[in-house]
């Protein structure tokens, strides 16, 4: 169906829209120095990962800790592809970061003499980790960003929206196209941000939002922006192993960060040989779960010594989502596999956040800044978002305007089901991943994101996804190819367009760039 501007949206012509209701786009719409549009699927929140968040926000608050050592920590993690400029500017600023979250109203956990409390998670030299609630950080951090925003005159909130495509005219931003509770309305705008979030839903398990199939992506690929690492998929070690697939909940690091153990159903922990054991970087981690399991084991999460009767305080969410699957974390090992939890890929961006389109930005998980790299370091997405959210509001205000836009009618593609895209993506972008494999998914996701229908903007993600994991033929963080286990030299990022993803599909020989790491 075609779409028409919706009378009641005239007002709102000309003005900034935000894209996504998560952290990354609540913070950016309160920091936004001018009137702006924020566009939610749900309410505020609801349908956003964010809000599933247990871990915390990372940031050098110690004395015993800097800057320069959560730096240190995060290209460790990162395999070589993390932009050292991108990681100083978001680990100088997290500090800043959680003192303007208390302002809005976060409620951080506090130790005894009044401080913050500091958590440490796998990677991490010290302890850093800032929480709320315990376990639910992002509910924290949701429930005060939502209510700032509400509070504020300036943004006006479209919730129950669903953006469809995004309106370029002469390869700039000229709106987008929306299908909400009154059918399909285009909004003209010539600067759009997009705080979408991941890819998770694309996977049989994740810690993810179902819904969360990489919208975002889709989105600015068919408005001609290039695509940075869509193949660093972040899978966590420790989901909550219970039920046959979908959303899984998530049994945060910091568990393992209280000292519980992964052990099997004999008892035996079997990463105590590994360096950092539980603590090792969440790709080592999720691989040997992974391999564990694959061998035949059931994998477990045992806090019984080192949490005990404790857990239900210091993880109450943790301890309820366990109750309710008929376990006791105080008594009894937690049933655990892991699941796809986190893109490192994403929009390519500089840095402040805009991506190669003219008038499009990005912010958040669906944005590839340089700061994770290959693998990222716990805790630092949230953080990203805050500081990010920063850069791109001052970006987006010191665009100018553009006059007298009026995109033409656009015809409403169907909303996504990704139903026939799982299968192919759990056997060909899983933990451990190999050529032909990846070669029979690009065959089958060709025709479905090229076929105009419900499956095609989850396909086109995923297609883009297994195009960059074929042609990087390496081991490096999150990405463990079979048939290539070493890792290659030179660390260099691949980058894509849609035309580019569809042209090495049809012909493998073909070879998108791999840019120099910066």
């Amino acid at each position: 169906m075609s779409a028409a501007i919706d009378p009641e949206m005239h007002d709102l012509r000309g003005r900034p829209v935000i894209v996504g209701a998560g952290v990354a786009g609540l913070m950016t719409a309160l920091l936004a120095p001018e009137p702006v549009v924020l566009v939610s699927r749900g309410p505020l929140g609801d349908f956003s990962s964010s809000i599933l968040a247990q871990g915390g926000l990372a940031a050098s608050l110690a004395t015993d800790d800097s800057p320069e050592l959560h730096c240190a920590d995060t290209l460790a993690a990162g395999g070589g592809l993390c932009d050292e400029r991108a990681v100083r500017r978001v680990v100088e600023a997290a500090p800043e970061a959680i003192d303007r979250l208390a302002r809005l109203g976060v409620a951080f956990d506090s130790a005894t003499d009044g401080s913050l409390r500091l958590g440490l998670e796998a990677a991490h030299s010290r302890r850093r980790i800032v929480h709320a609630a315990g376990d639910a950080t992002g509910r924290e951090l949701v429930r005060a960003l939502s209510a700032a925003v509400r509070a504020t005159p300036s943004i006006t909130v479209m919730e129950g929206w669903d953006v469809r495509r995004l309106l370029v005219e002469d390869g700039v931003i000229a709106g987008l196209l929306v299908a909400g509770p009154a059918g399909a309305a285009l909004l003209a705008t010539g600067r759009i941000v997009l705080a979408t979030g991941g890819v998770g839903g694309l996977f049989p398990h994740t810690t993810n939002p179902l819904g969360s199939f990489g919208q975002g992506l889709a989105l600015a690929a068919r408005a001609g922006a290039v695509i940075a690492d869509p193949e660093f998929v972040q899978f966590h070690p420790t989901a909550l192993a219970s039920g046959t697939g979908g959303a899984l909940p998530l049994i945060s690091e910091a568990v393992r960060g209280e000292g519980a153990t992964l052990v099997d159903e004999n008892g035996d922990r079997f990463l105590a040989g590994t360096p950092g054991a539980e603590l090792a970087p969440r790709d080592v981690v999720a691989r040997a779960v992974w391999r564990h399991r694959a061998a035949g084991h059931g994998t477990f999460l045992d806090g019984r010594h080192s949490l005990g009767a404790s857990f239900e305080r210091r993880f109450p969410t943790i301890d309820r989502l366990c109750r309710e699957a008929g376990i006791d974390p105080a008594h009894q090992p937690i049933p655990v596999r892991p699941a796809a939890h986190y893109h490192m890929g994403g929009i390519a961006v500089d840095a402040e956040g805009r991506s190669t389109v003219p008038g499009l930005w990005a912010c958040g998980e669906v944005a590839r800044t340089g700061l994770h790299g290959a693998n990222r370091l716990a805790s630092n997405s949230l953080t990203e978002a805050m500081v990010s959210a920063g850069h791109v509001a001052a970006g987006i205000a010191a665009a100018a305007p553009r006059e007298g836009i009026s995109p033409r009618a656009a015809v409403l593609p169907p909303a996504p089901d990704v139903s026939a895209v799982r299968p192919v993506v759990a056997r060909a972008l899983g933990i451990v991943r190999d050529g032909e494999t990846l070669s029979h998914a690009i065959a089958m996701l060709t025709p479905l994101a090229t076929g105009g229908g419900a499956a095609a903007d989850p396909a086109l993600v995923a297609l883009m996804m297994a195009v960059a994991a074929r042609r990087r033929e390496e081991s490096r963080g999150a990405h463990f190819r079979a048939d290539f286990p070493g890792q290659a030299v030179q660390a260099r990022p691949s980058l894509l367009t849609l035309d580019q993803a569809f042209s090495a599909a049809a012909d493998p020989a073909i070879q998108f760039p791999l840019a120099r790491s910066a």
